[in-house]
């Protein structure tokens, strides 16, 4: 955002991870807390890429393998791998990664637009491209990463 009185642009913070061979990033201010692996209970007839469901303090916090969720083989969790509980609208939700590498600091003008040949669906879930040293990294736009859930006919 540009700060009219001030003459300069917002700059705000975000959190870097990598999934497999993906360097990904999202707001900070969307994250609740970042805690090890811990295993998951399935949900029968969830779509894939939903892994289970942890207990977070008495309440059942879905677990998505954000690997699978972005076309990426699954991911075989270790000790090393973390689970990032998000805010996502009104849900919270944990995104399975390999590991927390970053927090970095960006403006607007920092951000890329993602290519035009790049897949409809990459495009669904990242708004835009970083160039961090000699790395890119993905911004992830997690509205598009649960799709909503719609209300039930009465």
């Amino acid at each position: 955002m540009f700060d009219s009185l001030t003459g300069h642009q917002d700059a705000r913070e975000l959190i870097a991870f990598r999934v497999g061979v993906l360097e990904c990033c999202i707001d900070i201010m969307m994250v609740r807390e970042i805690r090890g692996w811990t295993l998951t209970t399935a949900l029968p007839k969830s779509p894939p890429y939903v892994r289970g469901v942890i207990n977070l303090r008495g309440s059942v916090l879905p677990v998505v393998d954000f690997a699978v969720r972005l076309g990426l083989p699954e991911t075989e969790p270790t000790e090393r791998n973390v689970i990032i509980v998000v805010q996502c609208g009104s849900q919270q939700i944990g995104l399975l990664v390999d590991a927390v590498s970053d927090i970095l600091t960006v403006t607007e003008a920092d951000i890329h637009p993602t290519p035009d040949v790049s897949s409809p669906m990459l495009k669904l879930f990242v708004r835009g491209l970083l160039s961090v040293d000699s790395r890119m990294i993905s911004l992830i736009s997690l509205e598009n990463v649960l799709p909503a859930l719609e209300p039930e006919a009465a």
